[in-house]
């Protein structure tokens, strides 16, 4: 996993991630519309959430790979992005296209905080900033290599984890095992610092509860059947359905909702959201794509739609 300080992918090698790749992506040499589907008008994803009860396990997408979870008194978030782009460069780069239908002063305690990777749209240094300051005893998990990033901004109170490590932590209420899991992706800030951290996805058991947060990844025939084979199961999952076209770009790094539903398969989830989509147009397809896109998947594969579904911003539902 680990060669000559930078971290790599066991099955694949070829991310198609150097310059020339992107350049050929731009030149429309990667271009895929003709095979994706088209969404009919007044499309709507067969889903009616049941009446929330306030007592029980709840979540909200905030947008992209942002949830905020709550269960017997943990408050978790994944991958916090509230900026209004997701760039190295202020007011430039790709523009948050939905607004955040929650603000960090509205959110309610926060307890562990989830890193998947760091890349912009994932780690974002003025969402931290701003979570920091309103709940100053957050224990944030994140991946090997990250650390230093937190500590240039004063951050202590972090945890790394590889591949497979678990980590056990409790608030004033709750405690809970997290156990990071493999993604297949790749990381990096800056030209210099490629893959010289990590890039996770999560398993947090607590109370008899399982939650998998797959982090940003492309498909693999191994991990996933894994980490199924590993947990049993899962209580609830947090996938992502967008940023796949065009495919042969993409694929190595990223899923769309075909792959996202046998990931959904093979960890055995008995209930998931899609996630990374809407928020930031970083792909080919069309926003609105990835929701009927995951409809015919779950179709093909002869399961309930419920089981599978695309989440409304701000939208609590129980799990």
């Amino acid at each position: 996993m680990n060669c000559m300080n930078r971290f790599t992918n066991p099955h694949t090698h070829n991310l198609k991630r150097r310059l020339w790749n992107f350049l050929l992506w731009k030149a429309g040499y990667y271009h895929d519309e003709k095979s994706l589907p088209k969404v009919p008008d007044q499309f709507h994803y067969p889903f009616s959430p049941l009446l929330l009860q306030e007592k029980e396990p709840k979540v909200m997408w905030i947008g992209h790979s942002t949830f905020l979870v709550e269960y017997s008194g943990v408050g978790i978030l994944t991958d916090p992005i509230w900026s209004e782009y997701c760039s190295p460069i202020p007011f430039f780069g790709p523009r948050r296209l939905i607004p955040t239908p929650i603000s960090i002063d509205e959110l309610p305690q926060i307890d562990f905080v989830l890193i998947s990777h760091n890349h912009y749209d994932h780690l974002d240094r003025k969402t931290v900033i701003a979570l920091i300051r309103r709940f100053p005893t957050i224990q944030w998990v994140i991946p090997i290599g990250v650390k230093k990033w937190f500590k240039k901004i004063g951050i202590e109170n972090t945890y790394e984890l590889s591949w497979w490590k678990e980590i056990s932590l409790q608030n004033e209420k709750n405690h809970l095992t997290i156990t990071a899991t493999p993604t297949q992706h790749f990381s990096g800030r800056g030209l210099f610092d490629g893959n010289t951290s990590l890039w996770n996805g999560y398993v947090v058991k607590m109370d008899g509860k399982t939650l998998y947060f797959a982090g940003d990844t492309g498909y693999n025939p191994h991990d996933f059947k894994e980490i199924g084979k590993k947990w049993g199961g899962f209580d609830l999952s947090l996938i992502p359905i967008g940023t796949y076209s065009p495919k042969e770009f993409m694929q190595p790094v990223h899923i769309g909702p075909e792959e996202a539903v046998l990931i959904h398969k093979e960890v055995q989830s008995k209930f998931s959201i899609g996630m990374h989509w809407k928020t930031f147009h970083l792909s080919d397809e069309p926003l609105q794509l990835p929701p009927y896109h995951l409809y015919l998947a779950m179709q093909k594969a002869h399961l309930p739609h419920k089981d599978f579904i695309p989440l409304d911003p701000g939208l609590y539902i129980n799990w």
